[in-house]
């Protein structure tokens, strides 16, 4: 197929998918950014990545490839190298006689075309695919296999192990380590697992909150890998026997990623688990954290008073600290003094004083929370209520005209109640200080590449008519390259949120039951963790499965 020689925003703007101004504008950053132009108007908000794909491939008849229903032949990928597949975003996936199909982030890149045709003497013919897709299957098929064939050629013992070995940028054992955290890292992966087993190491990466085996890994790299990240994260290489934490701070593609380290002995040695947080993504506004309209006007009455106590709770990983943040930025003013006492910080924020607890030297959660309490502060964030010390001081300090805003492990929000009275917390005491409470769970969004419209099954529709939804339509991800054939892409967050008002009070004050502080919430009107999951399946944002695996043990 000849690739007929026009420039993309021509093409857009003859399409009437983008106005002139657009882009000139767009070429104008260009200019600054050295950034594709594609990638541009697509970051911009002036075109979808969808929109893109339709335009090259009806009006130049460039065709859109599904890597993922092809088979990709190893031997392809040592046609292009690696370093080429990453620098210009492609990778091979068919070869007929002396024409090589490659799948191309940006198929009007003639200068890459060219390159790629000189390097390889194939004739190129560009197929599309979505840059996700390609980022991920350029992580699946070239990933770690060169670094480690090459560590496997090169293994020193153990005891040969020199420093430089891993240390030193172009060695493999670095190279591979690198090359983990980067797959993850695109594959968008929340945390790495390096399980130690008695034959074998297993790499695992936690993606939507489930975790899934990447690979399998030979015995004898176990001891180099665990020395290279203790050395990232300023661990003690010689210490094997006790746990260590550590952190680090990496830059991947124009993204700073911040990478906590836990290490622990085990029978088999050392597992390792990295949790990744991208610094690139930034603070959410508070209408981004997939509040229901509701629920955003009662999130957002209760973090605007001026005084008292404000808890967010729910199990690890559900997204607590990410609300959390959210709160303090909209809050973030000139004229107020916020403080936070976190374990560890996460997010700077400008304009925001955060401290970072240190138990070993006595900077506990109370410690940190006394201290900032001499600091004149307006509001103050503590990470996490964690003992009967640190919750006192945070409900003192309530009391006396500071908002504070802090987590706590519960299943609900009105089981948060009786975990401050379990924690020898007054009741009146709790009634006085508490304004709000805000239960939350990530469930897996529905991939928006491959959502279908499908009937609700029998069962379904019963679930949903006891929650008061009657529906004719769901929707479900069939599975495509862009969610690893999942059907899920992304997550967001359900809420229950309990607005403490007077007649809660006087039942919290009283020492009510569990079922009559539920009672008395619902009464006021509150939407439960399921009935906003539910709301959001007949939106069409996840699943009923999903809703019912986060909240029906609750």
């Amino acid at each position: 197929m000849a690739v007929v020689k026009k420039r993309l925003g021509d093409l857009l703007v003859e399409n009437g998918v983008i106005a002139e101004e657009q882009l000139q504008e767009a070429l104008q950053e260009q200019r600054k950014t050295k950034r594709r132009l594609g990638d541009l108007l697509i970051s911009q908000g002036y075109i979808t990545e969808q929109q893109l794909i339709e335009v090259l491939e009806f009006q130049l008849g460039i065709p859109h490839v599904s890597l993922f229903k092809y088979q990709i032949d190893p031997a392809l990928t040592q046609i292009i190298p690696e370093s080429m597949a990453k620098r210009y975003q492609v990778l091979p996936f068919m070869k007929e006689g002396g024409k090589l199909m490659v799948a191309m982030a940006d198929p009007l890149d003639y200068f890459a075309i060219e390159d790629l045709r000189m390097t390889t003497g194939f004739r190129i013919e560009p197929a599309i695919s979505t840059r996700d897709e390609l980022q991920r299957a350029i992580a699946r098929h070239y990933g770690l296999r060169d670094s480690m064939s090459q560590m496997m050629v090169e293994l020193p013992t153990q005891e040969e192990i020199e420093e430089t070995e891993i240390t030193d940028e172009g060695s493999p054992i670095v190279r591979l380590v690198n090359q983990m955290i980067q797959q993850a890292i695109h594959l968008k992966a929340s945390d790495i697992h390096v399980d130690p087993a008695e034959n074998h190491v297993t790499i695992r990466y936690r993606i939507d909150g489930l975790l899934r085996t990447e690979r399998v890994i030979p015995k004898q790299m176990q001891g180099f890998i665990t020395a290279r990240l203790k050395i990232m994260s300023k661990l003690n290489i010689a210490e094997r026997r006790l746990p260590q934490d550590g952190r680090m701070k990496l830059q991947f593609d124009l993204r700073m990623v911040d990478i906590r380290v836990s290490v622990l002995p085990t029978i088999h040695g050392e597992k390792l688990v990295l949790r990744l947080l991208d610094l690139s993504t930034g603070v959410k506004a508070i209408d981004q954290l997939g509040f229901s309209d509701r629920d955003l006007q009662a999130f957002q009455s209760i973090i605007e008073n001026p005084y008292g106590m404000i808890l967010i709770t729910g199990p690890t990983g559900s997204g607590k600290t990410t609300t959390l943040y959210s709160a303090l930025n909209h809050l973030n003013e000139e004229s107020s003094n916020i403080i936070t006492v976190e374990d560890p910080v996460e997010y700077q924020i400008e304009g925001i004083n955060q401290v970072h607890v240190n138990p070993s030297i006595g900077l506990t959660f109370a410690a940190g929370l006394r201290s900032i309490l001499r600091q004149d502060p307006n509001i103050v964030m503590v990470g996490e209520i964690r003992d009967n010390e640190t919750a006192e001081i945070a409900i003192r300090a309530s009391l006396t005209g500071h908002l504070v805003l802090s987590t706590l492990h519960t299943n609900d929000a009105v089981s948060t109640i009786t975990r401050l009275r379990d924690m020898e917390i007054e009741p009146y005491l709790i009634a006085s200080s508490l304004v709000g409470v805000i239960a939350q769970r990530l469930v897996r969004r529905i991939c928006p590449e491959c959502k279908k419209a499908v009937a609700p099954t029998e069962q379904e529709s019963i679930v949903l008519h006891n929650h008061g939804l009657d529906v004719d339509v769901l929707y479900r991800g069939k599975g495509c390259g862009n969610c690893n054939q999942t059907g899920y892409r992304g997550r967001m967050a359900i809420h229950e949120i309990v607005v403490v008002n007077e007649r809660l009070r006087e039942s919290i004050t009283r020492g009510a039951s569990i079922q009559e502080l539920r009672q008395e919430a619902y009464a006021q009107g509150m939407v439960s963790l399921m009935n906003d999951g539910m709301s959001k399946v007949a939106l069409g944002y996840t699943t009923l499965q999903e809703v019912l695996r986060e909240t029906v043990s609750h």
